[in-house]
């Protein structure tokens, strides 16, 4: 496999294109998952939609589990990579899927075992929600050590400037998704009704051939894969430094998703309606957060092979080349939401008393796409530098706003929308915030204070090589 960009020399613009679609389109196929889910679980009903929502939050949460090691191994297999020593790199992606599997195993086992008390977190109305839900998260949850695979692959990757086979293994998995759906949610020939539980099937279904068709393009790399090898004990020095980079990014993810949880239980309060509304709302604004965040994973891999070889100018052009991208990018999806809320929700709920809640939720949150792709983008290109305690920080004090802020807003006369404005204003917050944030940065750049951690991991004697 030969087609990977050269992220260290030649075109800035170029180079991050031919990085960046790939994943972005990744990405929105990755969106496309959720949203088919949501097309067919909508004709079930609001309140089937209001029981994947629910049990969807906890494998949302799992997302900032995994990052521990998806980012920390994208980030120093993409420094060491910058540095010309490849065998490291190697090393150091052995360890973070061995990272992966161990925390898929734990968190499945946790959803699988605990999935009725931690939905109870929610105070859902009725008991069919309930057990919709509760069939939802045990599947979905419990095997979600799939779904942690195939991220930490994406990011390893895009380390090595390679994102062609993520968005193919993806596009294959979408494929098996759009046909499992509707034959295990409504149950064609041979097969039951399943409802919430048919699409979890379908997805955890969809992930597995995705983890398979990257397994092959894996034993197809000679850049980065072919020297990986998977140990029976996994080397610790390696794990440490992964989650020195890795673990401030897994509690911004964590903590995010968790404030978004304690917003669905006031959210809740609305009824079950409101509660649908905010699981299919967020899911078609994620044609913006989730394109941003996959552009934010090609600067991060950019920002980092640069920083690694010392190569200063090509990181503060590339993040401006990128600002400017995610600027076209923020002012088309606000002009989406903002004007075409209507027919674009009714997709997926025709409900007479429910669409009005939608638009409004697809209306208000438009107006803040611009600056939430700015920071997202930004978030990539400072954990490329590992600065991702920064990242966290910053995120986890803004994104905490939100909770009074809904609370306040929520009880006065905007009602459930005020709800929505906490989330809108926040984001502004955060956009502003990162880009002046990085402008700082960008200013002692010309001088670094230290050079990337080599990290170097002494040679395990249990080496197995299976990739």
């Amino acid at each position: 496999m030969k087609k990977n960009t050269d992220l260290l020399h030649g075109n800035i613009l170029a180079a991050l294109t031919r990085l960046a679609v790939p994943i972005m389109a990744t990405s929105l196929v990755q969106m496309a998952y959720n949203l088919t889910d949501m097309a067919w679980i909508g004709r079930v009903g609001s309140s089937a939609v209001a029981a994947v929502g629910a049990a969807g939050m906890y494998t949302w949460l799992s997302t900032g589990v995994v990052t521990l090691a998806r980012m920390g191994g994208q980030v120093k297999v993409a420094q060491l990579l910058g540095t010309g020593n490849k065998k490291e790199a190697a090393r150091f992606a052995g360890t973070a899927i061995e990272l992966t599997i161990a925390l898929g195993i734990l968190y499945g086992l946790i959803m699988a075992l605990f999935a009725g008390p931690l939905l109870g977190f929610f105070a859902l109305p009725d008991q069919g929600t309930v057990d919709q839900a509760r069939s939802y998260l045990m599947i979905a949850g419990g095997l979600i050590l799939f779904s942690f695979l195939n991220q930490t692959l994406t990011g390893l990757f895009t380390a090595i400037g390679n994102s062609g086979p993520t968005f193919l293994a993806n596009c294959i998995g979408l494929a098996a998704n759009m046909i499992l759906d509707p034959v295990l949610i409504f149950g064609v020939g041979p097969f039951p009704v399943l409802g919430a539980a048919g699409a979890a099937i379908a997805t955890v279904t969809a992930q597995m051939i995705v983890t398979l068709s990257l397994v092959c393009f894996v034993r197809r790399d000679q850049v980065l894969f072919h020297q990986v090898r998977l140990k029976a004990k996994m080397e610790w020095h390696c794990v440490r430094s992964i989650a020195k980079i890795g673990f401030p990014a897994a509690v911004q993810n964590s903590v995010y998703c968790g404030i978004s949880m304690i917003l669905t239980r006031f959210v809740a309060s609305f009824g079950v309606t409101a509660v649908a509304v905010q699981r299919v709302g967020g899911q078609v604004e994620s044609i913006s957060w989730m394109a941003a965040e996959g552009f934010g994973a090609a600067i991060n891999a950019f920002v980092a092979q640069n920083y690694g070889g010392g190569k200063y100018d090509r990181v503060k052009k590339g993040y401006f080349c990128a600002a400017g991208l995610m600027t076209i990018w923020g002012f088309c999806t606000t002009s989406i939401l903002v004007f075409l809320g209507e027919p674009i929700f009714r997709l997926f709920i025709t409900e007479p008393d429910v669409v009005p809640v939608g638009v409004d939720y697809l209306r208000i949150l438009g107006y803040g796409q611009l600056l939430m792709c700015i920071e997202l983008m930004t978030v990539g290109a400072l954990s490329g530098l590992g600065k991702t305690l920064r990242c966290s920080v910053i995120s986890i004090i803004l994104t905490s706003a939100r909770i009074p802020m809904a609370m306040f807003l929520g009880h006065t006369s905007l009602g459930l929308s005020g709800i929505w404005w906490a989330l809108t204003i926040s984001s502004t917050m955060k956009g502003i915030v990162f880009f002046i944030n990085y402008l700082l940065v960008l200013k002692k750049m010309n001088v670094p204070t230290a050079l990337p951690d080599t990290g170097k991991c002494k040679k395990g004697v249990d080496e197995i090589d299976i990739l």
